[in-house]
């Protein structure tokens, strides 16, 4: 089995990603995590990932697929969070993996407004000194600007209105086609990401029970 679950920056499906990956046991795979990986050793990826725009969709595929290969021999349940954004780039892993006698299972998007992205996302925090994460409105720390370590609390660069709307057009620009493609083949499914954690979970785990 593999799941790819796709959604909006804010949309939380990295929340929802760790979530199902540990319910079901399957091996997360997150592009947001080997985006900033490759960040920190490379400026130019950094100042990409920083102004809010992607990584160029074949650039992107080849450290995807380069990745793949080095960390995971057996192409099987694996869940793709936020990663394929293009259509290219859904061939690309859906022939990748049918190569190595597998394929993709399911693609599921959860839906969130642009406002509401802006919303979770300029009101995100990040520990200088452990690296946690807070949220203002959903997770507040206990003193305001300060982690439970004692560290200052600051905003991401890319967590600033102006970046958090350049990524939201990114996306919605780049995935409608590979969206539209996926509804074709009816393999894509939907689901209301404006809801709490706990609606959207049962959701989700419901879908991906499906395809085990």
């Amino acid at each position: 089995m593999n799941i790819v679950l796709l959604g909006a920056p804010a949309s939380g499906k990295g929340t929802q990603a760790e979530l199902l990956a540990k319910k079901f046991n399957l091996y997360l795979f997150s592009t947001g995590n080997l985006s900033r990986d490759l960040a920190k050793k490379d400026t130019r990826i950094k100042r990409i990932i920083e102004s809010g725009q992607l990584i160029p969709q074949e650039e992107m595929t080849m450290y995807v697929l380069d990745y793949l290969k080095q960390n995971k021999k057996e192409l099987s349940n694996i869940l793709f969070e936020g990663y394929p954004r293009f259509i290219s780039q859904y061939q690309a892993l859906d022939g990748f993996l049918k190569s190595k006698g597998d394929d993709i299972d399911a693609v599921i998007s959860l839906d969130i407004s642009r406002d509401e992205a802006i919303r979770r996302i300029t009101s995100r925090r990040m520990c200088v000194v452990c690296g946690r994460s807070y949220n203002l409105i959903t997770n507040p720390p206990a003193t305001a600007g300060v982690c439970a370590c004692g560290g200052k609390l600051v905003q991401r660069k890319d967590d600033s209105p102006n970046a958090v709307k350049t990524r939201f057009q990114y996306y919605r620009n780049n995935t409608k086609q590979l969206i539209d493609y996926l509804d074709k083949k009816r393999i894509l499914i939907r689901v209301d990401g404006e809801r709490p954690i706990e609606e959207i979970f049962k959701d989700l785990s419901n879908i991906v029970q499906r395809f085990k």
